[in-house]
């Protein structure tokens, strides 16, 4: 069954990452706006603007953790599909921290 995860650009300029085993389902909820206290609520209309299948749902959870940790830079940089700024944001100023994309499962396809 595997999963998606997935990037939505908020009304507020804002990214939502989020991870589901159904994006279509998952997306109307975030349309709808169905539940109040959920973060995309407030930030209606949402769009989507990135999304990747994973074979294994337990990637997509790994992946969606690591996304939400990135700045709205490198979320748009992957939006964009521009792995050169990418890269460049991906640079670390700690060497034992730095992770190349390849690992990441971020390559282009």
């Amino acid at each position: 069954m595997g999963g998606w995860v997935y990037i939505l650009l908020c009304a507020d300029g804002t990214f939502y990452v989020g991870v589901t085993a159904r994006i279509l389902e998952r997306l109307r909820e975030h349309m709808r706006g169905s539940k109040a206290t959920a973060y995309t609520a407030s930030r209606l209309p949402v769009q989507l603007v990135w999304c990747k299948h994973f074979e294994r749902i337990v990637d997509a959870i790994a992946t969606e953790k690591r996304l939400k940790r990135w700045s709205h830079a490198k979320k748009q940089a992957l939006i964009d599909g521009d792995i050169m700024q990418l890269k460049r944001l991906s640079k670390c100023q700690n060497a034992s921290r730095s992770t190349p994309l390849r690992r990441e499962g971020m390559d282009p396809e």
